[in-house]
């Protein structure tokens, strides 16, 4: 067992806590993440044509611009109970799974993370906030530039990219021999940390959580800031960029990965009456106002 002493956080091997196909999934887990093209089914046709938009304009300017825009952390004061009701007005444009606003999913997600593990607090708090970055919808940001899947700009675009075929057509990076190669702008075993990832919520919520210097262990900020990276933890994309430390943090994501996706469905959490449970582990861990 490794201690962070700094928080007195425990911390298993992430092995340990690796476990089966989730039975709890109210459908098959095979059924998850169906990014097939129907359009006649408008649920999928947002889905495709958010990441269209996302595909064609997630260039290496345009992060470096979003990166200087929104890391300033001048946007809004809130607490995290204030930035988590926002979310009662969104719903993500990309997920196939779950039409239903996105602090529900932020409270399944959590409740089975606090079911399966109720001694890590610092897993259920994760789990409420990982989406939390998606604030950035409310103020300006399109869809494209803050949900869906993440992946990293400056070299050649993973295989396994959901619509990898034909979304990218127009993205001038695709054309640029500086972006283009298998390395591209990185050096080999660089690590996963050393990416420059398309803009999104994972990338900006783990700035978020180190500006304003949360109590949560390192390896929580690591799991949101890597929770979309599905063409690296889920798809096999990037090893060739991967450095040694890196396989510790994908086991990780992997153990979130069961929350973030198996838990969707209809069933809605009685958020009220959890609020005052949650509101120890913010206290805790992010308390008082936060700068976004």
């Amino acid at each position: 067992m490794r201690i962070l002493q700094e928080h007195q956080i425990h911390l298993l091997d992430p092995s340990e806590l690796l476990r089966p196909e989730p039975t709890f999934a109210d459908k098959n887990p095979s059924k998850f993440r169906d990014y097939s093209v129907d359009t006649d089914n408008p649920l999928k046709e947002r889905v495709r044509r958010t990441y269209r938009q996302m595909h064609l304009n997630q260039t290496v300017d345009f992060v470096r611009g979003r990166r200087a825009r929104w890391l300033q952390f001048n946007t809004i004061k809130m607490t995290v109970r204030e930035a988590l009701e926002k979310l009662n007005d969104l719903v993500d444009e990309s997920d196939p799974d779950l039409d239903l606003p996105n602090i529900i999913h932020a409270f399944q997600a959590a409740q089975r993370a606090r079911d399966e593990f109720p001694q890590h607090d610092w897993l259920h708090l994760t789990a409420l906030i990982h989406d939390l970055g998606k604030i950035m919808a409310f103020y300006n940001e399109p869809q494209w530039a803050v949900v869906g899947d993440t992946f990293a700009v400056g070299c050649r675009w993973g295989d396994s990219i959901v619509y990898r075929d034909d979304s990218f057509v127009g993205n001038p990076d695709g054309d640029n021999p500086k972006y283009n190669t298998e390395y591209g702008i990185y050096e080999p075993n660089c690590g996963v940390d050393n990416l420059l990832m398309s803009w999104g919520h994972d990338e900006y919520m783990y700035s978020v959580l180190k500006h304003n210097k949360t109590k949560l262990p390192d390896v929580a900020c690591n799991i949101i800031r890597f929770h979309s990276f599905y063409p690296w933890h889920n798809g096999g994309d990037y090893k060739h960029l991967e450095a040694p430390q890196d396989e510790d943090t994908k086991k990780w994501v992997l153990i979130f990965n069961r929350y973030d996706l198996y838990t969707k469905s209809a069933v809605v959490p009685d958020i009220e009456a959890l609020w005052p449970y949650y509101q120890t582990l913010i206290d805790k861990y992010l308390p008082g106002v936060i700068d976004f």
